[in-house]
């Protein structure tokens, strides 16, 4: 990573919340990259071993939701942490990966960005 920047990857099917999502995590301070569903995310996981956060919805379309999206990655790609939001879904710590977090929507952003920095403050993960 050139930059030195860690990398968030957001997942998001709906443009305006994912453009906002995307917002916050520049303005945090990390690159942002986008995906409409899973099967979008997968791919730019698949291309890119700087990925160090993913950001997802838990209701989206396609091959699998959120929730199906974050445990697929913590087997296949366990260094990279784990953020879900939903505005319907309210999910508890046992239906997730280990060190996974949940945040409700609306979510507050400063918590957001408290969380990230939290997940990504120590030395970038080897892929």
């Amino acid at each position: 990573m050139a930059s030195g920047r860690r990398v968030v990857l957001v997942v998001e099917d709906h443009a305006l919340i994912r453009q906002a999502a995307m917002d916050i995590v520049t303005e945090a301070g990390f690159e942002a990259l986008e995906a409409r569903n899973a099967d979008e995310a997968i791919r730019h996981l698949e291309a890119r071993s700087d990925i160090g956060l993913l950001f997802t919805d838990v209701e989206m379309p396609g091959t699998m939701d959120g929730i199906k999206l974050v445990h697929y990655v913590h087997d296949r790609w366990p260094p990279v942490h784990l953020i879900l939001a939903s505005g319907r879904t309210i999910l508890e710590q046992n239906q997730l990966p280990s060190g996974a977090t949940f945040f409700p929507k609306p979510y507050d952003e400063a918590s957001i960005v408290q969380m990230m920095n939290q997940m990504l403050s120590g030395p970038a993960s080897e892929t």
